[in-house]
């Protein structure tokens, strides 16, 4: 029987240049010539917005059939990352949506007191995932410093009236690209868009992530 192997490198422990490319999924970061792709959430996308260069620190996951990159603005959120992606069922993407529907601070608050519940509202985890993940962290979360990097709660962003409204088209590509239907995500967007007008774009996918 073949198995499916992943392997968790330390190879690269961060990367750190010019951005060419940010979007709320991913960023391209220029390192010596060299245009990295990574995979990113919400936060740390919050902690690139307008900013010329980035450091992202760095987690690869080798698979037989693929090489990803996932990068964070602090250490302690990649730690929380991997602690997600040590719970079984809990492979990259469905931990990176994870932390892009909470941030890393309010992950830590929700798994350190049981609130099955909160974690439940991420779509694809359900209850019986989210038990396992409380199960499987509670003691381990409290142990992870988060450090002072930027949230989506604190950081920065630009906002657009609902009209002719770029905002929308970041939105839906993002949510596509985590692997929901582009119409069912423009109804979400337009949704959370006719409730709050000046929402950004962290607010409107974190939402979104739990409508859909």
């Amino acid at each position: 029987m073949r198995l499916c192997t992943y392997i968790y490198a330390r190879m690269i422990d961060y990367i750190k240049g010019q951005i060419s490319e940010l979007n709320p999924t991913y960023v391209v970061i220029d390192a010596a010539g060299v245009g990295y792709a990574i995979n990113i959430a919400l936060p740390t996308y919050s902690a690139l917005i307008d900013q010329p260069e980035g450091k992202l620190f760095i987690t690869e996951i080798i698979r037989e059939d693929t090489h990803d990159l996932f990068g964070f603005a602090t250490k302690g959120e990649r730690e929380i990352f991997l602690q997600l992606m040590s719970v079984s069922g809990i492979g990259g993407n469905t931990a990176r949506m994870i932390m892009s529907a909470y941030t890393a601070g309010e992950l830590r608050q929700i798994i350190a007191t049981g609130n099955s519940k909160a974690l439940a509202q991420v779509k694809g985890l359900g209850p019986k995932t989210a038990q396992r993940i409380i199960v499987d962290l509670k003691d381990k979360v409290l142990k992870v410093d988060l450090g002072d990097g930027l949230t989506v709660d604190n950081a920065q962003c630009t906002m657009f009236p609902v009209e002719d409204n770029p905002l929308k088209d970041e939105a839906v590509s993002a949510l596509t690209m985590l692997g929901f239907a582009a119409a069912a995500s423009g109804k979400a967007v337009d949704k959370i868009l006719k409730q709050t007008p000046t929402a950004t774009v962290e607010q409107v996918i974190r939402e979104a992530l739990k409508m859909l």
